[in-house]
């Protein structure tokens, strides 16, 4: 769980920390003052990266930026020396400095991140330069290197997120890919609306995208690559539909489930060579399988016990594990990049949870509660997921959330029209 004991950092000797642990949260105040523009033509991106920075910090629950209008000084030099006690004065424990220079297409943006208490700069000051087209994308990964140095944990704002957009009615409704920034920002559409998709998957390098289509009259799988938007299909035999694939973590490998017959069981193929490997052979429907990090072993759901159940069996197929025990029935599971957690759908009571488990079932904790969610995603770091939620009725729609591994700070995901089946990028190179 997230948690924060300011009079801990303060006292100690070492660099300021968030410790996550079982701890109250209380949100470190930090400040991120305009940066500053160092060409003439970098007065708004100065303030429009500042402000994305500030969006991406107080979005994870762990901080609060205080605003400007508390400011005793402001930050007008990049490179003057920084007046700590005014900061300390208002409570500021983290400062965060930059500067933007622009020269044609060309953007060039510098940060520094400092301890207020201690008196001292965290870390080095770091620079990153692009085109002015990505300066989200430069934003997001000042953002993550605040994040890390205080956390000592992996970002994940310079992420991605595949989804089903969804528009129209219930009982009409419209679906095509498409993908985001992990925030919601920079949308760009990757099908039509023509037939119905479900499930998109992103792999293990970002690049490429599974997903499950009915364009032919049958669900069957799609690989997309998503910088020339060129797919192709995963061949399976006639008369069978094939659904719910991922990726390995090589990338080389997929796991997805087949039915046929009206039995359903799940497979792994090699993109490559297109040859493919049964992996459960029971009368049971068994799907939704996610490797492990490790690409060792494989987390499905199956309702072999009689009611639906997440079990872990080999990566090469075998004898499986029933890890869910409690009340209800449990589906989509999901491998943390970190191997600690398996993240599910929880249907209980009449109302579905998401939810996250130890790798051998125990320490289930549901996070969420409502008339529908589901889908779960983790960010590449391990700490946050984001699901589907739907609202009830025939008006009733998808909308995509998000909700750090404590069940704290839930939170909508803006994006254009309704969403489902969100799928996290790892970080981009």
């Amino acid at each position: 769980m997230f948690g924060y004991q300011p009079g801990a950092a303060m006292a100690q000797q070492g660099p300021l920390r968030i410790e996550i642990t079982e701890g109250v949260i209380e949100p470190l105040p930090f400040a991120v003052p305009s940066f500053q523009p160092e060409s003439a033509e970098a007065g708004q991106m100065a303030n429009d990266l500042a402000r994305v920075v500030s969006d991406d910090l107080t979005g994870t629950g762990l901080f609060r930026e205080i605003p400007a209008s508390a400011f005793i000084s402001t930050v007008s030099d990049f490179n003057a020396p920084v007046q700590y006690a005014d900061w300390k004065a208002i409570n500021a424990q983290a400062l965060v400095t930059g500067a933007v220079n622009v020269q044609g297409n060309n953007l060039t943006v510098k940060f520094r991140l400092y301890d207020v208490f201690s008196g001292a700069e965290l870390g080095s000051g770091l620079q990153f330069s692009g085109t002015t087209d990505g300066w989200r994308r430069m934003a997001h990964k000042v953002a993550d290197a605040v994040y890390s140095r205080i956390t000592g944990e992996g970002g994940y704002f310079d992420s991605r997120v595949v989804y089903v957009s969804e528009t129209g009615p219930k009982d009409a409704r419209k679906k095509r890919l498409a993908v985001m920034d992990y925030d919601g920002a920079n949308v760009q559409y990757l099908t039509d609306s023509g037939s119905i998709v479900l499930a998109p998957r992103f792999s293990p390098t970002g690049d490429r995208v599974l997903y499950t289509s009915y364009e032919t009259g049958f669900p069957r799988i799609y690989v997309l690559d998503v910088g020339s938007v060129q797919r192709r299909v995963l061949e399976s035999a006639d008369g069978t539909m094939s659904f719910a694939p991922r990726f390995s973590p090589s990338g080389q490998t997929v796991v997805f489930s087949i039915s046929q017959g009206g039995n359903t069981d799940i497979y792994s193929m090699d993109i490559a060579s297109g040859q493919s490997v049964r992996l459960t052979n029971t009368p049971a429907i068994e799907t939704a399988p996610s490797y492990s990090p490790d690409g060792g072993r494989v987390v499905f759901e199956s309702d072999r016990s009689g009611t639906q159940q997440l079990y872990i069996m080999p990566a090469t197929g075998g004898e499986a594990t029933r890890i869910s025990f409690g009340e209800g029935r449990y589906g989509t599971p999901v491998w943390s990049p970190r191997g600690d957690l398996i993240a599910f759908t929880k249907q209980n009571k009449g109302r579905f949870h998401i939810g996250v488990m130890r790798t051998d079932g125990s320490e289930e904790r549901l996070l969420t509660a409502s008339f529908l969610d589901e889908g779960p995603t983790w960010a590449p770091n391990g700490r946050v997921l984001m699901f589907a939620r739907e609202t009830q009725g025939a008006s009733g729609s998808s909308t995509l959330y998000s909700v750090d591994v404590s069940g704290r700070n839930l939170r909508p995901v803006r994006t254009p029209e309704g969403g489902s089946d969100p799928s996290w990028s790892p970080l981009q190179k």
